[in-house]
């Protein structure tokens, strides 16, 4: 009896031993063959002059009470300056094809109104214009991404708007630049022909976007593309793999700076459900839309690689995030939504692809800045807040110009209602100063999950860590609690004989740093 339960005993501890294994994760991490830089443009943002993007986001004019520069909020500018961010896209999305940019320079008072027709039918007085606009890209120390307009613009009016900000000698818009103010060009090296020429754009074919692209980037430069400048086109929606197929096909590469992708994810377009009172199973299936951009990615990469192997041209995700349903008792057409943990888990998980294709992906720009969609601050008059994708997004930012150390794992699987989907992502580099961070995402709404990380490939020695996380998935910061979700350190892991033994969490992001 006895020896049989000794055996017993055995048994048990073996199996569980063996049960244990079967549970965690081994992650190899190794330096890549050819090294590929993760490009910081990645970490890019968007202000489309929507809702309260610009007016009572960043911009609140020169008289207001609110501490500012130039109008410009100066908590909104510190804010980013924390985030490194590296570009900053504007006016639009839609409302880029019905933006006259002359109507926003010059002595604000004779400045003309305009209907913003996309967004809420307001009207805007075009106090915020070209000029607000560029210093505030000097403040901040990022690259200034133009979307020009070729829906409702012409050729002449880009092509203008061109030299009027980049032209150092004499000549027509320069002169006009210099009547306003500005003397120095700024050097524009990022710009948008035309946004979503299949939709709000104007609904056109991908056959025939190709060839208004084309006319529009010849005026844009000369034969040789002095300028330097960097021409996007307006890429797919989604998975609309033909428009990517057609647009490489019939423009010549040496025209082409890069092509954009744009991604949401989504439960329903026509029911999106709320940013904040959401089920498990809604959060399941925003995962899944969100977990949607690896494939998109991939494949579109893969039709890119077809006609410019040598990747040349840039993929441009410069739209990205979560939607969903307005606040209650918000305008519809401003587009304003709090920011969950669920959010944080759509950053990290999206960040984490894009550096791992950092061959291809050199450019995104996540929607939007401030007070719309997955925004990385909301303000309410004088208060401001910065949401959880804000603080994935400032531990993220040790990845920028850092080259990418490929990662190699098989995930384990979030179940839910007899539907699955990977668990476990992760992105890792090391950056100029030696340092390697690896950045590791949960999305597991119940359960933690073990990771091992061998680290005598890496040689690292000395390992910390941050932690994003909280109780439930729908905790979120208010103006009332605004430091309720923040980064903190973590402590779940353990340095044993060069493995980096870990228990990540449900639902959250953590990113270690070692040397």
């Amino acid at each position: 009896m006895k020896k049989n339960l000794f055996l017993l005993l055995i048994f048990t501890f073996c199996s569980q031993l063996i049960f244990s294994q079967k549970e965690t994760t081994i992650l190899s991490i190794k330096k890549a063959e050819k090294p590929t830089v993760i490009n910081k443009n990645i970490y890019g943002h968007f202000a489309e002059h929507l809702g309260r993007c610009i007016y009572g986001g960043f911009f609140v004019g020169d008289t207001s009470k609110i501490p500012n520069t130039n109008g410009v909020r100066n908590d909104i500018i510190a804010a980013l300056k924390e985030l490194k961010i590296p570009n900053l896209r504007w006016p639009g999305g839609c409302f880029a094809d019905t933006y006259h940019w002359k109507d926003g320079i010059g002595p604000k008072e004779n400045r003309p109104t305009i209907v913003n027709q996309w967004w809420g039918g307001t009207t805007e007085d075009n106090s915020f214009g070209t000029h607000d606009f560029l210093n505030l890209c000097e403040v901040l120390g990022a690259e200034p991404y133009l979307a020009g307009n070729i829906g409702s613009g012409t050729v002449q009016e880009l092509a203008d708007w061109v030299q009027y900000v980049n032209f150092a000698g004499k000549s027509p818009m320069s002169d006009l630049r210099k009547q306003n103010g500005r003397i120095e060009p700024w050097k524009v090296k990022f710009w948008g022909v035309g946004n979503e020429a299949w939709g709000c754009g104007g609904n056109m074919t991908p056959e025939y976007y190709s060839g208004e692209y084309r006319k529009y980037a010849t005026f844009m430069s000369d034969w040789e593309n002095t300028g330097g400048i960097t021409r996007i086109a307006s890429g797919s929606n989604g998975a609309d793999y033909n428009w990517t197929e057609v647009l490489m096909k019939n423009i010549p590469t040496n025209m082409l700076g890069g092509l954009g992708v744009h991604h949401y994810a989504v439960i329903n377009w026509k029911k999106k459900g709320d940013a904040v009172d959401f089920t498990e199973s809604q959060y399941f299936e925003t995962m899944k839309s969100a977990l949607k951009m690896e494939e998109l990615v991939a494949k579109h990469a893969a039709i890119m690689d077809k006609y410019d192997p040598e990747k040349k041209v840039t993929m441009a995700v410069d739209e990205w995030g979560g939607w969903y349903e307005v606040e209650k008792g918000t305008n519809p057409g401003f587009l304003y939504q709090q920011n969950t943990m669920r959010d944080a888990m759509i950053a990290g998980t999206t960040l984490n692809t894009f550096n791992n294709h950092a061959d291809r992906v050199r450019m995104a720009n996540l929607a939007q800045c401030v007070n719309v969609l997955q925004a990385v601050i909301l303000t309410d008059k004088a208060k401001m807040i910065l949401t959880p994708t804000y603080h994935v997004m400032k531990m993220y930012r040790v990845h920028q110009d850092a080259e990418l150390l490929p990662v190699n794992f098989t995930s384990p699987m979030y179940t839910l209602g007899g539907k699955s989907l990977p668990a476990i992502s992760a992105s890792a580099s090391k950056d100029k100063s030696g340092f390697v961070h690896i950045s590791l995402v949960n999305v597991d709404s119940k359960k933690e999950n073990k990771i091992e990380i061998d680290l005598a490939e890496l040689g690292l020695k000395n390992v910390t860590a941050t932690i994003l996380t909280s109780k439930k998935l729908q905790d979120y910061n208010s103006f009332d609690k605004p430091n309720a979700i923040e980064p903190k350190e973590f402590k779940g892991f353990k340095n044993a004989k060069g493995k980096l033994e870990i228990t990540i969490p449900a639902f959250s992001v953590v990113v270690f740093e070692g040397k």
